[in-house]
């Protein structure tokens, strides 16, 4: 592919690292293709150094270390990237395992607490606790006071979910979540399997997230039973948004998430990291649910 240039508000980040997401799979396989203006190729997010800055950027410096939130392209040498949407590496992460923040920082973020308004003292149920997105929901919601319950497929998943702030561990394989309460924010991605017991599991008020479709896109919804809890739905992605509305994230991120980060009480949990080049790999560990946290892809190159 041709270098990318720096457009208006751009910069051009030469990239370190990027991450795999459940996105670049759904889109490998043609389910989830980039919204218009995105590079064709896969990567939500990436950390480099700025090489270059387009007109009209303010507040970003050649030679800054950075991470991004993409709307695709990260499996690269270079992006360009909105300045919106960059975010400085925080204190104490190393510069590569800061491309594991982005897209999961912006998704729990912006759903769990943006959007449901999750809060102290709250029952909150993330699915797929041992995912990327799972091991930062348990650890946002756990540092903000509620009580945190997820589902995983293994008891080493379920162990490692309790050391990051996880109350309640359920196994998905020989329990069924139903029977362990209700919950007042339920981040889900599974999708139509689940649809019909998520319901089941909220509280009165409650709020479900529906943010992937592992587990299919259509289902029935018992409206009624919706009625009576006054409960909610809401069904989400991050990368068709606007401009505007992901960069409002990103600042909120940056204030709200940011600092946990850097006091240690919030980190990211990188499975492993391998050569950008074995992507075809990464994406085989990922199905097959090998991995605990994030799959980190690196350039070869080092400063």
């Amino acid at each position: 592919m041709p270098d990318p240039t720096a457009g208006q508000g751009e910069v051009l980040v030469r990239v370190t690292a990027s991450a795999v997401n459940r996105a670049d799979i759904m889109q490998r396989m043609g389910f989830y293709p980039p919204p218009e203006g995105a590079p064709e190729y896969p990567g939500l997010e990436i950390a480099g150094t700025i090489i270059a800055l387009g007109p009209e950027v303010t507040g970003w410096n050649v030679g800054d270390e950075v991470c991004a939130l993409l709307g695709g392209g990260g499996y690269a040498e270079q992006v360009a990237v909105h300045h919106s949407l960059l975010l400085p590496v925080p204190k104490g992460v190393e510069l590569r395992d800061a491309a594991a923040l982005p897209e999961v920082a912006c998704t729990v973020w912006s759903n769990v607490f943006m959007l449901a308004g999750l809060k102290k003292g709250e029952r909150f149920l993330v699915h797929g606790g041992g995912s990327g997105i799972g091991t930062m929901a348990v650890q946002l919601a756990h540092a903000h006071g509620a009580r945190v319950a997820c589902t995983v497929g293994t008891e080493e998943k379920a162990e490692r979910c309790r050391e990051l702030g996880a109350d309640v561990r359920i196994n998905y394989r020989t329990e069924d979540f139903v029977e362990f309460g209700q919950f007042d924010v339920i981040l889900d991605n599974m999708g139509a399997k689940y649809l019909d017991r998520n319901v089941t599991a909220l509280t009165n008020g409650g709020r479900l997230v529906v943010i992937g479709l592992q587990g299919g896109a259509r289902a029935e919804l018992d409206l009624g039973r919706l009625l009576m809890k006054r409960a909610s739905v809401h069904a989400t992605s991050l990368r068709a948004r606007p401009l505007q509305e992901r960069a409002a994230i990103v600042a909120s991120v940056r204030e709200n998430v940011w600092p946990l980060i850097e006091s240690g009480e919030v980190r990211p949990i990188v499975d492993r990291v391998l050569p950008m080049e074995k992507a075809a790999e990464a994406h085989q560990i990922m199905e097959n649910s090998g991995h605990f946290g994030k799959i980190i892809l690196e350039n070869g190159h080092h400063e």
